[in-house]
């Protein structure tokens, strides 16, 4: 049988991975860390989460919900280990960061089929290969990528940042307390309050803080789901408070009433010793992090173990590069998985690699490969990447405005999802996923 690499070991290389030993498909899996760091991760374990370690809304009229539950029917490594490593985060999917990278990282290193070759790939390997190494692809082999696409436009970039992470011992809990919105769920989130007048310094001081310099950033090539959170608040007075900052629905138990603001933490960890500041991704320079953060009444004597970093992302202008099994239409030997094919997010990229781990293994084994449509969550980001505008092609996150419409009504927008979800999982059952192919 022949031996498929697959380069990277992020979330959607570990995913095309597993789906294709779970096969018979044996693997060669390539990953430049340890020996080589990209300027986000801090590990050398595989499927290392960067950006926030919440998987988002687990409910099924969000389309991410509908996406997570479509992989765990399927039998999904990524949603395993977030499953088995959750920590409460009210109605959203949060993970301990460290357990999860390591219990995937355990389960591929030790499965028979698996071959982890360490060390920076520069050119791409013969036969079957699923290229899955991320938005931090190296430079070196960013070239030999660039080199496949004839167009200039074909490659494309956009930068997002990390939020900051401080300790839970270090926050000041006589001005915060744990809620969730509108009382959803368990109350996990820890909220920090801001009157009016902290609000405005705060904000005051944010517009103006010092900015770390990225080469070649501006406000317009950000990402709008990792929009830093001074740029954000550039936008006006108001902004955060309508954001990340939204006060409503999370009344201070000390006055009954929603606060001017508030600022939201979440845990980073199971044990709830480190929590992020949610919406605080940042590429201010760390020393502005400092004092600009701890202007937040419960932060001002926050220890931060982790300031936030800014990264530039690189994906390709896949409309008319990739099929809808993102297999290089150019040269079908290469597949892409994860965000460099335009799907934006850790669940999506995941999913990605899961559809290619499986078509490719159905090739290789001779046998019909499923068809996802956009009736499946899964199937829509597919033909959104292999479909959308070539022109004005930005990475997008899975929302049910890229299914196939039900063709009926439904009255209300929660019961419409509803009923999306409800079609996408029968459908999925009629495909063979159960949730028995585990």
């Amino acid at each position: 049988m022949e031996k498929v690499t697959v380069v990277g070991a992020g979330l959607a290389g570990c995913e095309a991975a597993w789906q294709l030993v779970k096969r018979g498909i044996p693997v060669r899996l390539m990953e430049m860390k340890p020996h080589k760091l990209t300027p986000a991760h801090v590990s050398g374990d595989f499927a290392e989460l960067v950006c926030s370690n919440s998987l988002r809304s687990d409910e099924l009229a969000n389309a991410v919900g509908l996406l997570k539950e479509e992989m765990r029917r399927i039998g999904s490594i990524i949603m395993e280990s977030a499953d088995l490593n959750r920590v409460e985060a009210g109605s959203a999917l949060a993970v301990d960061r460290v357990n999860f990278a390591k219990t995937i990282t355990e389960k591929l290193r030790n499965h028979e089929l698996v071959e982890v070759i360490e060390g920076e790939v520069t050119e791409i390997p013969e036969g079957t290969v699923i290229i899955a190494t991320g938005p931090l692809t190296s430079d070196a082999f960013s070239d030999t990528i660039r080199g496949l696409f004839p167009a200039e436009k074909a490659y494309m970039n956009f930068y997002d940042a990390a939020a900051p992470i401080v300790t839970f011992e270090s926050i000041d809990m006589e001005n915060a307390y744990f809620a969730s919105r509108y009382d959803k769920g368990t109350p996990d989130y820890v909220n920090c309050p801001m009157t009016q007048e902290e609000y405005q310094a705060f904000w005051t001081e944010l517009v103006a803080a010092k900015e770390a310099e990225v080469h070649g950033f501006d406000d317009g090539g950000v990402f709008e789901g990792c929009m830093p959170v001074e740029v954000m608040a550039r936008r006006g007075v108001d902004t955060l408070r309508y954001g990340p900052l939204k006060p409503v629905g999370l009344p201070d138990p000390k006055t009954g009433k929603d606060p001017y603001a508030v600022v939201q933490l979440r845990k980073d960890n199971r044990e709830g010793s480190l929590y992020n500041i949610v919406g605080f991704q940042t590429h201010l320079t760390f020393g502005e992090q400092k004092r600009v953060f701890s202007m937040i009444p419960a932060l001002r004597e926050a220890e931060f173990m982790r300031y936030g970093v800014m990264h530039r992302n690189t994906y390709i202008n896949s409309p008319g590069l990739l099929d809808n099994c993102y297999r290089l239409k150019s040269e079908p030997r290469i597949r892409f998985a994860g965000q460099m094919t335009g799907v934006e997010g850790y669940v999506e990229s995941a999913a990605s690699g899961m559809l290619v781990g499986i078509t490719t293994a159905m090739e290789l084994l001779g046998q019909p490969c499923p068809e996802f449509t956009r009736e499946n969550a899964i199937g829509a980001l597919a033909e959104y990447v292999s479909g959308g505008s070539v022109g004005n092609f930005q990475p997008m996150n899975v929302n049910f405005g890229i299914m196939e419409p039900l063709g009926y009504k439904v009255k209300g927008k929660r019961n419409k999802n509803l009923a999306i979800s409800e079609r996408a999982l029968k459908h999925l059952e009629e495909m063979g996923f159960g949730g028995e192919d585990k």
